[in-house]
């Protein structure tokens, strides 16, 4: 491009002007006849007239050169823009930013895609890992389950286990009882039979001596008496068993009944020897004593199973274990004095060490408790005359004194110094903090034993107070003269 002051394209050379325009000659290849034959050629010229023109005869075409046009002027071309570099740096500086902003948001695109990516993961592995845990924990709780489940059923079954054996061994002793009451009744009934068998005998063997005895056919009816000697002690025993089954006093009807067979047994004796012989005599006479006897065994044996009496094996295996208890009890109580023996020892020792380190530590509060206890008629220092000592000369129970005050102060003065030295803390009361003034401490005395002057206050001392502070000042003290009453 060229421009008015003999540049092109911003540099400066010589550029060739052209005043005057010349149409170049046009060589137009002539077409075949064949080819186009009966076809008009329209000027390229002159729109819409044709030139060439084929005839159908079959000749040459006739070309018709039209006049050349008059020279058209052509306008100058306009002058090249200048180039800005300030602008086109400009341009790339802003075309590069937003390359970089592009990137940068395609790189910020893409780290949130691949947090959310990574994030997503993480999820997963947390959800699978809540997912093991929750399938973890129903397994155990199904496990528990299952094992709660078979200890149950285990328990059940011992249970069942059990009250099977207790029952089969209840049944088991029922029947063992059953069979030792039915032999124990058998076994009673037998002996029953058996002393009454032998009673009945032993009767039938003395009665014929007694009989011959007081026989006589001057007085016939004296043959009543042997009867009435050992049916008499019969009757008795019979009595003495009837006593027994109601639970009434039983011995004179023993009584009775041995006495009326020792009668029987001597009537037999003295007549057996006097007629038949020894022999006859001390069996007649055994005889008569033995059936009652034997009978009055068999009381016996149902008197003491009634009133639970004790046989002489049992009563003895008692009086052995009744020893044995004893003999322990003396070693327990030997035990438990020798055990209080020791303690005791143990607080006396312990009691003179401490009445020792007391008179060595606080001699003063000691010697104030050996006056107290002397006064109030107590051989020893006791704990309550030890605590009233202490308070008369320390002003203080036990355990605590002014130099132990003195000691917490400090220690509670230097917590507060660290905390409010501290500053993430927030601000801690401080003791006495409203009695300081706001004015610089000075060193001048008021007098050689006085304390410190009060400094001047001087503008810059303390920090002014902020316009809220002194808005909300002022709002009260006007609020406190509206409601202050006025006196007329």
């Amino acid at each position: 491009m060229t421009s008015l002051n003999g540049t092109a394209n911003g540099h400066h050379r010589a550029v060739p002007r052209w005043d005057g325009w010349q149409p170049l000659p046009i060589r137009r290849p002539v077409p075949d006849e064949d080819e186009y034959a009966g076809v008009e050629i329209a000027d390229p010229w002159n729109p819409g007239k044709a030139f060439v023109s084929f005839e159908e005869s079959g000749h040459a075409p006739t070309v018709s050169h039209q006049p050349a046009p008059a020279p058209v002027a052509v306008p100058a071309e306009p002058p090249a823009p200048t180039i800005d570099h300030v602008a086109l740096a400009e341009a790339d500086r802003l075309r590069k930013l937003g390359e970089a902003e592009a990137q940068a948001k395609l790189i910020e695109a893409e780290g949130r895609v691949e947090a959310e990516r990574i994030r997503a993961v993480e999820e997963a592995r947390k959800q699978k890992i809540a997912n093991d845990k929750a399938e973890g924990k129903a397994r155990e709780e199904e496990a528990a389950r299952e094992a709660r489940i078979a200890e149950s059923k285990r328990k059940k079954e011992e249970a069942d286990r059990a009250r099977a054996q207790a029952a089969q061994q209840d049944a088991e002793q029922q029947q063992a009882e059953a069979e030792q009451a039915t032999k124990v009744a058998r076994s009673a009934a037998s002996w029953r039979r058996a002393a009454l068998t032998f009673a009945i005998v032993c009767a039938v063997v003395a009665l014929p001596v007694q009989m011959s005895a007081f026989y006589s056919r001057s007085a016939p009816w004296l043959l009543a008496a042997p009867l009435v000697l050992e049916g008499g002690a019969w009757v008795v025993l019979k009595g003495a068993a009837a006593a027994v089954d109601e639970h009434r006093p039983h011995w004179h009807y023993r009584l009775i009944a041995w006495t009326l067979a020792a009668l029987a047994a001597g009537i037999n004796l003295s007549h057996g020897l006097a007629h038949f012989g020894r022999a006859t005599a001390i069996g007649t006479a055994f005889a008569s004593l033995a059936g009652p006897g034997v009978w009055d065994l068999h009381e016996h044996g149902r008197i003491r199973t009634r009133d639970g009496k004790l046989t002489r094996r049992e009563r003895k295996a008692q009086e052995k274990a009744e020893k044995v208890a004893a003999a322990e009890k003396r070693r327990r109580e030997g035990q438990q004095r020798a055990d209080r023996e020791k303690a005791e020892q143990a607080a006396r020792e312990a009691a003179e060490k401490l009445a020792q380190e007391r008179e060595q530590r606080f001699p003063k509060v000691w010697e104030h408790a050996l006056k107290l206890a002397a006064a109030l008629g107590e051989t020893t220092v006791t704990e309550a005359v030890w605590r009233r000592a202490h308070k008369d000369v320390e002003g203080t129970d036990p355990g605590d004194s002014a130099e132990a005050q003195n000691l917490r102060n400090a220690a509670a003065r230097r917590l507060l110094d660290a905390r409010a030295d501290a500053p993430e803390k927030s601000v801690w009361k401080t003791p006495g903090a409203q009695v300081n003034p706001q004015v610089p401490p000075t060193r001048r005395r008021g007098s050689i034993t006085g304390p410190p002057v009060r400094g001047v206050r001087r503008p810059g001392d303390v920090a002014p107070f902020v316009q809220a502070a002194r808005n909300q000042a002022s709002i009260t003290a006007k609020n406190a003269l509206e409601n202050t009453p006025r006196e007329d």
